[in-house]
């Protein structure tokens, strides 16, 4: 999977330098060509006589390469990279990076990167254990960078492991197992809803709920990373959530009206749906053009039902097309949620209790069971992105077990 992929890789100022050399072997075995970005710590564990020596390519460090004016260009070396891995990365480079303290060539290539960026963090323990560094590593993440987690060998989720640097052959597995599921939905079309519905009352007030819309926003970006075209369409949710990847194409909506309009137009051109907004049920029946004002002891609001954009999906889907839905609940779960998924005409159904801690909204993670006509899974607290993986990874199996049927 890494055969013609192009790989920046960053070295910084660590005694783990040395195992820069064994990850540029291995890569280039794979096929890649790899342009070795070094600070000037990182020159002082390994030269970059030998760097250049294993890549074919003379070794970026400086911003300028000469006094004649040439100079050497991240926003080229961003463009042209299909990855960007910094191995080993300093506490000193990690802080810099979730700062954006651009004071070398290989923060300001980072910043430039348009391609994924994998970080393997190599420190001692108490450094990387640190709570700046934990939450240095934490906003890295949440700007969508992997980070290889020392001592695991695996893309990391909770960040519980040691400092020591992870073994190269560990680091480029890493990324062949992102490249391979870059391919593995690719030309499918999927349509993701997210977030909450606001039904308004006045021009001032709504009805709505605590969806943060991490959980659609995580699936989007991994069906995206799978190589899927994606339809977001989502509720008022915060400003700081944002698109990146150039396969989601977003559309905004406010009310449940709204989502289920946009819906019933999109989903008959979809391979897959998930269904993962918070939509509400009612909405008011009569909205008042202006603010309503305080008069008397009370006010009442009749409601009518929002149309159910789940069953009417349901009820349109055709053979090959693949229905996932959410059920949140507080009681009952599992009988609710095998309801529900019967109801609906869902593939499958993922099921949040909020009574588990750390689930539901408003958080960074979540617990969910994943409950078929005939099956169940149950999995531990994660964050939202790795749930999104566990998720896709039943939609693809559900998807597989179609194809071998027809």
């Amino acid at each position: 999977m890494l055969q013609g992929k192009k790989i920046v890789l960053g070295i910084t100022g660590s005694i783990a330098a040395y195992k820069s050399c064994l990850i540029i072997r291995q890569l280039i075995k794979k096929g890649a060509e790899v342009q070795v970005v070094i600070t000037p710590a990182g020159k002082e564990f390994i030269t970059p006589i030998t760097l250049s020596a294993l890549t074919s390519k003379p070794v970026i460090s400086e911003f300028f390469s000469q006094r004649d004016g040439t100079w050497h260009s991240h926003v080229d070396l961003g463009l042209w990279a299909d990855a960007m891995l910094i191995a080993p990365a300093t506490a000193s480079t990690i802080g810099k990076m979730a700062n954006g303290v651009a004071d070398n060539m290989l923060i300001t290539t980072y910043l430039s990167m348009k391609a994924p960026v994998f970080i393997a963090p190599a420190m001692d323990l108490d450094m990387y254990a640190h709570p700046s560094t934990q939450q240095n590593l934490k906003t890295l993440q949440s700007y969508g960078n992997h980070i290889i987690e020392p001592g695991t060998g695996f893309l990391a989720s909770k960040l519980e492991g040691k400092g020591r640097m992870e073994e190269p052959e560990n680091i480029v597995a890493c990324l062949e197992q992102f490249f391979s599921r870059q391919e593995s939905m690719k030309g499918k079309k999927v349509l993701i809803t997210a977030g909450p519905t606001y039904e308004k009352i006045d021009p001032v007030r709504f009805i709505g709920n605590y969806s943060s819309g991490k959980m659609g926003f995580a699936l989007a970006n991994e069906c995206a990373n799978r190589g899927a075209q994606v339809e977001l369409v989502c509720g008022p949710v915060s400003s700081s959530m944002q698109v990146k990847h150039p396969n989601i194409h977003r559309i905004d909506i406010e009310s449940a009206k709204e989502m289920y309009e946009v819906c019933k137009e999109q989903y008959p051109l979809m391979d897959s749906t998930i269904l993962c907004a918070a939509v509400a049920d009612f909405a008011p029946e009569t909205v008042a053009d202006q603010k309503i004002k305080r008069t008397g002891d009370g006010m009442v609001i009749r409601l009518k039902p929002n149309p159910d954009i789940a069953a009417s999906l349901g009820q349109m889907k055709k053979e090959g097309q693949t229905l996932v839905g959410f059920a949140l609940e507080t009681n009952d779960e599992e009988s609710n949620a095998q309801a529900k998924l019967k109801k609906k005409n869902f593939d499958f159904i993922v099921l949040n209790s909020l009574k588990d801690k750390g689930a539901g909204f408003r958080t960074d993670t979540n617990k969910i069971t994943i409950i078929t006509a005939d099956s169940k899974k149950e999995y531990p607290l994660k964050t939202k992105e790795e749930v999104s993986k566990d998720i896709v990874d039943e939609l693809e199996a559900v998807i597989g077990q179609k194809a071998e049927t027809r």
